[in-house]
């Protein structure tokens, strides 16, 4: 059984989520200890249970532990086991559980399974401290696609805190194995810049406050950037601003989130503002789209390469918990000014599991 110490590094959540993936995938028993120790709510919650009953049911394995606020688990997986799949946090309890890292604990092993999958999940799709569903749907699956995942996700409706309750359905199917590496070093020219404003059962002048504010800024660097508002149905109000930038090798996005007290015009500057960290540094992932690629970087055949605009503590954590699983190292250089990496590994050409 693989020992996980859920205290190591950041990201506790992750560590959970990535272990699970991992387990499913390789068939290794999991035991992770001190689940999101530190934190102010430590253990599991909603949207870590979900994804760890989704993880069991995805593959008849048997979970020991997972509870509401647990903070030790033990799984271990059976056989992945593709089909239709519905996933709600509120089946837990009312929360805006984040949808996306539900999501991203089994897309990996139902990648490799033998038939497609259609998975439902329902919970928040635009929450705090985790990517947006539009960053997941045109960000990473982009990414991804390149290394042969066939995965399609569509947004049914938004799902806001504190309720939630959006819905995202995602269609995944079977991809060639083995993965092809990725390897990204320069980001290109800048094809195309998008700004999304989008509302839920608030007034469309609020969308319109935040799109103007953040083209305005972006053009104010020289940028042409494309606008949009949208009316966006939710059981719950709320409120985003998400831009994609679409380079020659590689997509980023940022977002932000409105919420009580929080004027329309400072939504857009905390997008637009994590937008130009990115522009005016180095690398070329942006920091979710690098934690997001590195299992399948080694699941790859061959070497994979990126630079990455952040080296955070999530990515280390993220490669740690690989690396506790696979038989392989990944080799990240840090920039000496802080300012980003090159991260580099030789995957192990996985096959999929043949039991």
């Amino acid at each position: 059984m693989i020992e996980i110490d859920g205290s190591h590094g950041e990201g506790g959540g992750q560590i959970l989520r990535t272990g699970l993936a991992l387990s499913t995938l390789t068939g290794k028993p999991v035991r992770i200890r001190r689940i999101r120790s530190g934190r102010k709510a430590p253990g599991l919650r909603p949207q870590h249970l979900i994804s760890a009953q989704a993880a069991a049911q995805i593959c008849g394995g048997r979970l020991i532990g997972a509870a509401p606020g647990a903070r030790e688990l033990s799984f271990y997986p059976g056989r992945i086991q593709p089909g239709r799949y519905t996933l709600d946090v509120n089946a837990v309890t009312a929360s805006a559980g984040s949808t996306s890292l539900i999501l991203q604990t089994i897309l990996p092993p139902l990648a490799f399974a033998r038939s497609a999958s259609r998975i439902l999940v329902k919970g928040g799709t635009h929450a705090a401290w985790s990517p947006p569903a539009d960053y997941l749907r045109d960000v990473f699956l982009h990414a991804v696609a390149r290394m042969g995942i066939r995965a399609k996700l569509d947004i049914h409706r938004a799902g806001f805190y504190p309720i939630g309750g959006g819905e995202i359905e995602t269609i995944v199917e079977p991809s060639p194995v083995p993965l092809k590496p990725l390897r990204i070093k320069e980001r290109g020219p800048l094809k195309f810049l998008r700004v999304i404003s989008a509302v839920a059962h608030l007034p469309l002048s609020i969308a319109e406050r935040q799109l103007n504010r953040a083209t305005n800024r972006l053009a104010e660097q020289g940028l042409a950037p494309q606008g949009a508002t949208q009316t966006v149905e939710s059981p719950g109000k709320g409120t985003y601003c998400f831009i994609l930038a679409d380079f020659e090798n590689v997509r980023a996005g940022f977002s932000a989130l409105g919420e009580i007290g929080k004027r329309a015009e400072r939504v857009a500057d905390e997008a637009v503002e994590d937008f130009l960290r990115y522009w005016n540094g180095k690398g070329t992932l942006d920091h979710y789209l690098a934690d997001q690629v590195v299992l399948y970087m080694a699941l790859a055949n061959g070497d994979s390469f990126i630079t990455v605009s952040e080296v955070t503590k999530h990515l280390k954590t993220n490669i740690w918990v690989i690396e506790q699983f696979l038989p392989i190292k990944f080799a990240l250089e840090e920039d000496p000014s802080g300012s980003g990496g090159t991260l580099r590994v030789t995957g192990t050409a996985f096959q999929g599991r043949r039991d």
